[in-house]
């Protein structure tokens, strides 16, 4: 589908936009039948026309954010130095953009300058004329533009009328100077014996971001490389940039900046919930760190498979890790549990931390082989909007690999220490458990 005179870019005779539906994914299995890949072969093609500017575009990921994928950045000119310097600032940065190898599609958004028809009015002439000048400016302003007069009824409906010339005659420089102007003695005058027209060419609109005026330009990362990594690239880039321009970022971007610092302490979060709910079940504010000390190697075992499989470290890799931290710590929990259980019937600590290995260790074996079973589909997941599943999958299987092979050992040297070292309290036996009034309070060091 095809739309003349309007783009996300602008509007007017010389933009246009189209819309390319691609055949579905399963029957694009030659090699570059992405939709990255295709919309890099068409800027490719399209770069060789010379008569016009064309970009092919994808879908922002976000829809509403943008009119494309990848980042929007927004340059200010901060100091007034005026437009043709903002102008000149633009395009040494898109020169400096197309030879990073971090960045790709870097392009401005927006009109180009267009043609502008100067009308110059020669004022002490126009008054000798016995011309006003807000009669000039009307008569010049209802041809070319419009003016309203009344209102009338049509069908139920109140309808304004509006003047303005007939479309051929406000087509040509010459229609300028046609116009007539009755001066103060009733007659005619012409434009064209006290003004003169000439060509010039500038912006169609004058964009302005937070106040200050402004230029687009959007883009996205090369292959291989993270649109954080790109807007690092771009920040970089300006910061190069003589005068007082500055940057801001717009869309999906300045979402992804506002963002990006909020891992660590989703994370953080993540952990400080489960030691909460540990220690209300322990009854020990000790006890929970032997089952969070397991939590880093399934972390590690995220960022290994990641980085096997050459997966950036994006929000779904992010999703993956927050799973992580509950996943690594239910093995340890069963292991705490029985081990707490042992010495509550009266075994020592190591005779009670070994038996609950013993007995949880089938248990915690199969259940951990389940679920890294259940996540080859996601792993080896391949289509559309794969890229999201496979990295959620990879991240999560890796890190309970991981986990699981590392706990079985570590879990109860944790568990051992934590009760030698920080913790002196013993867990009450049955025999407690039935004379609780004779039980010898013993404080938790902890």
């Amino acid at each position: 589908m095809t739309v003349y005179g309007f783009s996300f870019f602008g509007q007017g005779q010389a933009h246009a936009m189209s819309f390319v539906r691609l055949i579905p994914w399963d029957q694009r299995t030659e090699d570059g039948s992405s939709a990255q890949a295709l919309v890099r072969e068409a800027m490719g093609r399209f770069s060789q026309i010379k008569e016009a500017r064309v970009f092919a575009l994808n879908p922002p990921s976000i829809p509403g954010l943008g009119v494309a994928g990848g980042f929007t950045f927004k340059l200010e000119d901060r100091g007034g130095a005026g437009y043709q310097a903002l102008l000149n600032a633009r395009n040494q940065l898109l020169g400096k953009a197309s030879e990073s190898p971090v960045l790709q599609n870097v392009r401005p958004e927006g009109a180009d300058d267009a043609p502008r028809l100067r009308v110059n009015i020669d004022r002490i002439k126009a008054r000798a004329l016995g011309l006003s000048i807000n009669e000039v400016n009307a008569t010049l302003a209802i041809a070319f533009g419009s003016a309203y007069a009344n209102d009338f009824n049509l069908f139920g409906r109140v309808l304004q009328v509006l003047l303005q010339a007939e479309a051929p005659y406000r087509m040509t420089p010459q229609d300028v100077l046609d116009l007539k102007v009755i001066n103060d003695q009733g007659e005619s005058v012409p434009f064209g014996a006290f003004t003169t027209v000439d060509w010039t060419e500038g912006p169609t609109q004058l964009q302005r971001y937070n106040g200050y005026p402004a230029l687009t330009l959007s883009g996205s990362a090369a292959p291989g490389s993270t649109t954080g990594e790109a807007m690092t690239e771009m920040e970089r880039l300006a910061s190069e940039l003589p005068g007082s321009f500055s940057y801001e970022w717009t869309g999906a971007s300045l979402e992804e900046q506002q963002a990006s610092g909020q891992v660590g302490l989703l994370l953080g979060l993540s952990l400080l919930v489960v030691l909460m709910v540990l220690a209300a079940l322990y009854e020990s504010w000790t006890v929970p760190i032997a089952v969070l000390l397991v939590v880093p190697f399934g972390a590690l075992g995220a960022v290994l498979f990641a980085m096997i499989r050459d997966l950036p470290a994006d929000v779904y890799f992010n999703v993956g890790l927050v799973t992580i931290i509950g996943l690594s710590a239910k093995n340890a929990i069963l292991i705490v549990e029985f081990a707490i259980e042992e010495e509550g019937h009266g075994k020592n600590l190591t005779d009670a931390v070994m038996n609950a290995v013993r007995l949880r260790f089938r248990p915690i074996l199969m259940t951990s082989l389940t679920f890294i079973l259940g996540m080859l589909p996601l792993v080896l997941s391949t289509g559309a909007g794969a890229a999201g599943r496979v990295a959620v999958g990879t991240g999560v299987m890796g890190g309970m690999i991981v986990a699981t092979l590392l706990g079985l050992f570590y879990i109860p040297l944790f568990y051992l220490s934590v009760r030698r070292w920080l913790t002196k309290r013993r867990p009450p036996t049955a025999e407690d458990k039935a004379h609780p009034a004779e039980e010898k309070e013993a404080p938790d060091n902890a």
